[in-house]
């Protein structure tokens, strides 16, 4: 059977840019299934991209194309660019960032670059732009792969995995019965907000389901948020409105109002400088 390609974007629906994009691939292979992951990552948020392709991976079958294209650096020297993950899946995306989780957390045996002699689209009157790559390079090129046209070596030539560019991932901490750790991405539809804190790591300090902890939130050393929170299962443990601490589908530490949005209600965000502490 031929690959599945599951594309992430920040395009969004309100124009034809996933369209276009996907006209690309049907020309290449009508026979080849698409599937939407998001074009809702925020613009140019190159860390939310590398978080969601992460995200949803494993529950695909192995041999499944990823697609995620948010670019900010579109027609510069910045690599296109296909990798091969440890346990079997492909991932076609600019090589500017967005490869940083699954590299650290899944594992990369092998990147080649796309060769845009070769995997360009051509013959649309497209060539002399240099803004939409997502259609002329990233969709081509994995459309080529998935149908059989090139060969995983067709890409391009291979470099080291040691020159992906990449984020820093921070790591959490446990120290004097305190958890500490940051707010590493956010839920956009239902505001709640997730660490960057495996359940082991509650574990090991002594928390378990039922707790009240004292979460303190801080931005940039300024404190945020700083409350009793009950630490659940499961959001219906609590009363709606209420703070809960819960263990999210990939099993970090996250916090949510029950049928409310925590962000946005105590005005909260995530990255580096959203640094959270967690104590009994």
């Amino acid at each position: 059977m031929k690959p599945i390609l599951v594309f992430q974007t920040d395009f969004t629906y309100q124009e034809s840019a996933v369209c276009a994009m996907y006209g690309v691939v049907k020309s290449v292979d009508r026979e080849l299934e698409i599937i939407d992951a998001t074009h809702e990552i925020p613009q140019y948020d190159i860390w939310s991209a590398s978080y969601r392709l992460y995200q949803p991976m494993r529950f695909w079958p192995q041999g499944t194309i990823f697609v995620s294209v948010v670019d900010p650096g579109v027609g510069t020297a910045r690599r296109g660019c296909v990798a091969r993950t440890v346990d079997g899946y492909f991932v076609v995306t600019p090589d500017n960032g967005s490869l940083t989780h699954v590299k650290a957390w899944v594992g990369l045996c092998e990147v080649r670059e796309i060769d845009l002699k070769v995997n360009r689209l051509r013959g649309k009157d497209t060539e002399e732009t240099s803004v939409f790559h997502g259609r002329d390079v990233f969709g081509y090129t994995a459309a080529r792969l998935a149908s059989g046209v090139i060969d995983y070596a067709g890409v391009g030539p291979a470099y080291p995995v040691e020159e992906i560019v990449t984020f820093p991932i921070l790591e959490p901490a446990l120290e004097g019965g305190k958890v500490r750790g940051i707010f590493e991405i956010g839920d956009p539809n239902f505001g709640n907000l997730w660490t960057n804190i495996p359940l082991s790591t509650f574990e090991k300090a002594g928390f378990a389901y039922g707790d009240t902890l004292h979460l303190t939130v801080r931005h940039a050393g300024q404190v945020a948020f700083d409350q009793r929170v009950t630490f659940q299962r499961s959001f219906g443990y609590t009363a709606k409105g209420d703070v809960v601490i819960y263990n999210n589908e990939l099993m970090k530490v996250s916090v949510a109002v029950n049928q409310g949005s925590f962000a946005r209600r105590y005005d909260l965000g995530y990255g580096p400088d959203w640094e959270v502490e967690f104590e009994k």
